[in-house]
Order: structure tokens, then C-alpha cells, then sequence
């Protein structure tokens, strides 16, 4: 038993499917041997009462019966029947069991070994086995009736047990044939099932097979990438747990097509490859992630596609904030760039005596810088708004543009709140806009404002404006105008409209002279 345990599978089951197919031709055999045995009984019953009730029916029979000596009649029509039919004995006995005809002459004159069944008392037929002297026999046994009907005997007819056995092994070559035949066809099926089933499984064991199962659950729920197993229909047929976690799936989505899945129309593109190439980036939620299609086939055929995600919500915003201090610096450069540049002014009119006119120079200077900044302090009471807004001046003037800020500007002190998602929404409208003026210079007049309901932001530039049919493409995660350069793109936009949807409010855009962006960021509840 241990070494069939220990066996290969394709052994095992080929063993199995032998037993198998044993066990089924063997019960069949037995059941059609009982089935056929049954029916050689029942046709010899019938058989045996048809010829005692012949017998018993002959008038020769019935008037032997009021006869002396009626065994000098009756034997010879009994030997007579029974060698015509071929019947194993024809037994004829009166009403007290006497034989008056048998097979043996000597059992002639006693009494019956086996009662009438009832034959004698109730007058009517009988078939069954019974053991008698010649031996266990199938009988049919019919009552002798005089003229008025009283029963006066019995003919008893049988065939021997023997005989019927003997008919029935007559029977069984054709059927053990068979049996041999389903036995060689099924051992030939099990043993192409077992080589099948070792391929389909490359030969591995039960045991290895457990083993890569384990190993696959284990490295899929494992890693912290998202990996999502798509068939060629687009159902999900496998999810781990990182991706469950990015999409906000649960396990019922298995099976599922990613149509019927609550994903953005964006999401479903990528996943469909309708949006084919490496490093998607998708907006989810609250999250920036990087998907990427990879096609899966097994045989060298196609069975699907494998989906892997990758949250680069934290690189994203570090990225932004990066480019916030980027601005920032570059706004320090140029206005220590543009300081050195009026230095040198300064000192030349100093070397040239020109003190007077070094001294109007300075003057001038510091009080359109003064009235500069605070014309940005008077109206946007908010220090980090301010201060984003100075940054971008100073950008703007390095670039080539000029920053404006609306005369309707008005942002009070302690309105914003957290000033994270305006200082998003306001520095990537202002920079979508100085980058539509990067090729011609222009003005950008930005509008600020904080109201009831929120912050109302508008940043109009002088540029050639948006094609009317690129409405909504601006505000999709990955379009752009841009040249291609490192890191990902089209994210300003997408991530300003999702900072104000989040909060329930809304941007868009139109052309006014140029491309006008207005938005409205809500304030949050506790912020109210």
C-alpha cells in the first residue's frame, strides 16, 4: 500500500481506472450471469407446468386413475413425454402422494419426497425448485381432475439444475469475450488518460503541484506591486491583494469583466489595451498609479493578459513639490540675476560720479518691487498663497511673461485652511498657462478669490487658447502638448480637477483671447 502511495500520479490514477473498470465489468458480468440464470429458471418453469398440465389434461391419464394397476398405463405415457419434450422426469401420483410413473421404476408405488405444494389441495398449479431424488430441480407441477372435477392427482414435470446450468455456461464464452474486451478498451482509456494527465500537469507530482500552488498564492499575495490577470473576454480571473487595495475591488469581482467594475473610463481603457504602451498612468481615486499590459500566453497561444500596478501617489506629490521648489529657486535666481544686473548699474553710475542719478535709480528700484509685493500682500492675505504667487512672478519675468494679478482678488486671512489642494490647483493652472506662453511671451492674469462656497480661481493667459474639441482631453491623466521629456506627464490638469472633484466642486476651460482655466475648491467641513 505505502508503495502505491508513493507512486507517480499517472500510475495511481492508472491503477485507479483499472480497479475501476475491473470492478464495473466484473459487477456487470455477475449481474447479467444472475439476470440470464433468472430467466433460464423461469422459462423451464413455464416450460415444466406446460407439459404436466398437457399430461395431466390427456384422457389416458384421467382414466388410468379409476384403473387397479394404474402405473401399467401411466408409465408409459410418462416415459413417452418425457423423452418427446426432453424433460429431465415426468412424474405422475395420486391424490396421496403415490407415484405411479418416474423416471426410476423402483420409486414407483412410494410416496412423493417433496409435498404437492398445494397442487392436491387447492387444485391449482405450481412451479419452483425443489430437491427431490434425482436432485434439486426447477418443476411445474398441474392437478389430474376426474370427470366431475375432483382432483384424483398430480403430474409432475423438472428439469434438473444441472441442465440448466449447463445452458447457462453455454451462454457465458460470448459474455466473458465481452468482458475481456470492455476490460482490454478500458485499460487502453485509462492509459491514455493517465498519459494525458501527465502532460497537462508537464509530469509534476500531486505533492509539487501542492507546492507551486502554495508558492504562486504566496508570491502574488506577497509582493507590493498590484497584479491583475485578465482572460481574453476581459473578466478578471486573478487579483492579489495589492490590487484588491489600489482598485477598491473585493473578492466577488473575480469573474467579472472590467465593464461591470466601478473603474474610471480611463482605467478601462488601459486595462482593454485601448490605451496600449508601458508606464499608463491612471488616476484612481485618490492615487497616481503606473499600469502596465503584458500579454500571457501558455503553448504559444494567447490565454490573456497580466496587468501590473504601481502606486506612485507619493513620488507624484514629492514630484510636485519638487517642482514647487524648483520655481521657487528659479525665482530666487532670476531675482538675484536681475539684483546683480541693477548693481552693476549702480556702481557704474557711481565710478561716472553720477550719485544723483545712482541715488533716483535705487529709489525707483525698491519702490516698484515694494509696490509689487505688497499689491500681492494686500490681496491675498494668505501667506503660502502669496508667497506661491511671487514665485510665479518672478518665473514669469524670467520666462519672458508677465504675471498679473486680477484687480477682483481677494483672499482672507485663515479662509483657505490647509492650503495644500489651492496651492495645487492655483500653481498648476498658473503653470499651464506659462507654458502656453513659452514659445511667444505674454500675460497671465490670475484671479483669486475666496467667497461662501469656496475658493473661485480663474488664470486667463494671452496664448493661442484650447481647441474646442480638446475641452475635456486636457483635464485626462496623460494628455499633453508638451515634448516628451523624463518623468510622467499630463498630470497637472488631471490632478487639479481631481483635488477640486474631491471636494465637490469643478474646473474648466474656455477661450477668452486665449485659454481661460476657472475652477471652484470647495472648503472642507472642518475648515468651515
Amino acid at each position: 500500500m505505502r508503495r502505491l502511495l508513493n507512486a507517480s500520479l499517472g500510475t495511481q490514477l492508472l491503477l485507479l481506472q483499472m480497479v475501476i473498470v475491473f470492478l464495473s465489468a466484473g459487477g456487470t458480468a455477475s449481474v447479467w450471469a444472475e439476470h440470464t440464470r433468472d430467466q433460464l429458471d423461469r422459462q423451464h418453469q413455464q416450460r415444466a407446468l406446460a407439459i404436466a398440465e398437457a399430461v395431466a389434461g390427456l384422457p389416458e391419464v384421467r382414466e388410468a386413475f379409476a384403473l387397479p394397476r394404474p402405473e401399467y398405463v401411466l408409465q408409459p405415457i410418462a416415459a413417452g413425454v418425457q423423452a418427446a419434450t426432453g424433460a429431465d422426469y415426468v412424474v405422475i401420483a395420486n391424490r396421496d402422494q403415490v407415484r405411479y410413473a418416474h423416471p426410476n421404476p423402483a420409486m414407483i408405488g412410494r410416496r412423493l419426497s417433496t409435498d404437492g405444494s398445494g397442487v392436491l389441495t387447492t387444485g391449482r398449479p405450481w412451479t419452483g425448485t425443489q430437491t427431490g431424488t434425482l436432485g434439486r430441480s426447477v418443476r411445474g407441477k398441474a392437478p389430474v381432475l376426474d370427470s366431475a372435477g375432483n382432483v384424483v392427482g398430480l403430474t409432475s414435470v423438472g428439469v434438473l439444475e444441472e441442465t440448466v446450468a449447463g445452458q447457462l455456461d453455454t451462454a457465458l464464452p460470448p459474455l466473458l469475450w465481452t468482458v475481456l474486451a470492455v476490460l482490454v478498451a478500458g485499460s487502453a482509456g485509462a492509459a491514455l488518460i493517465a498519459r494525458r494527465v501527465r502532460r497537462q500537469t508537464f509530469g509534476l507530482e500531486p505533492r509539487e503541484i501542492a507546492a507551486l500552488l502554495e508558492q504562486r498564492e504566496g508570491v502574488l499575495h506577497g509582493v507590493k506591486e498590484g497584479v491583475l490577470a485578465l482572460d481574453l473576454q476581459g473578466r478578471v480571473t486573478l487579483v492579489n491583494d495589492a490590487a484588491r487595495d489600489l482598485l477598491g475591488l473585493s473578492p466577488h469581482d473575480v469573474g467579472r469583466g472590467i465593464a461591470e467594475m466601478p473603474l474610471s473610463d480611463r482605467m478601462r481603457d488601459v486595462l482593454a489595451g485601448e490605451d496600449p504602451g508601458d508606464d499608463r498612468v491612471v488616476l484612481h481615486r485618490d492615487r497616481v498609479l503606473v499600469l502596465n499590459r503584458m500579454p500571457v500566453a501558455v503553448r504559444e497561444q494567447r490565454s490573456g493578459w497580466v496587468v501590473t500596478l504601481r502606486d506612485r501617489t507619493e513620488l507624484v506629490r514629492l514630484a510636485h513639490a519638487l517642482d514647487q521648489a524648483s520655481s521657487t529657486t528659479d525665482a530666487l535666481r532670476a531675482q538675484a540675476h536681475e539684483f546683480a544686473n541693477r548693481m552693476h548699474t549702480v556702481v557704474g553710475l557711481l565710478e561716472l560720479g553720477e550719485h544723483e542719478t545712482a541715488i533716483g535709480y535705487i529709489t525707483r528700484t525698491t519702490e516698484a518691487y515694494g509696490r509689487h509685493s505688497a499689491g500681492i500682500r494686500e490681496k491675498v492675505a494668505d501667506p503660502t498663497l502669496a508667497a506661491l504667487l511671487l514665485a510665479k512672478s518672478a518665473e514669469a519675468a524670467e520666462r519672458g511673461a508677465s504675471l498679473v494679478l486680477a484687480g477682483d482678488s481677494r483672499v482672507e486671512e485663515g479662509m483657505l485652511g490647509d492650503p495644500r489642494d489651492a496651492v495645487l490647483v492655483v500653481g498648476n493652472l498658473v503653470a499651464n498657462a506659462l507654458d502656453a506662453l513659452a514659445e511667444t511671451g505674454g500675460t497671465v492674469e490670475v484671479s483669486v478669490r475666496t467667497e461662501k462656497d469656496g475658493l473661485h480661481v480663474r488664470v486667463g493667459d494671452s496664448g493661442p487658447g484650447i481647441s474646442p474639441g480638446l475641452a475635456d482631453e486636457v483635464f485626462r491623466e496623460g494628455f499633453t502638448t508638451k515634448a516628451a521629456r523624463s518623468g510622467p506627464r499630463g498630470l497637472g490638469l488631471a490632478l487639479t480637477r481631481q483635488a477640486c472633484l474631491r471636494r465637490g466642486g469643478w474646473v474648466r476651460v474656455h477661450n477668452a483671447g486665449g485659454a481661460v482655466f476657472t475652477a471652484l475648491l470647495p472648503r472642507r467641513e472642518e475648515e468651515s
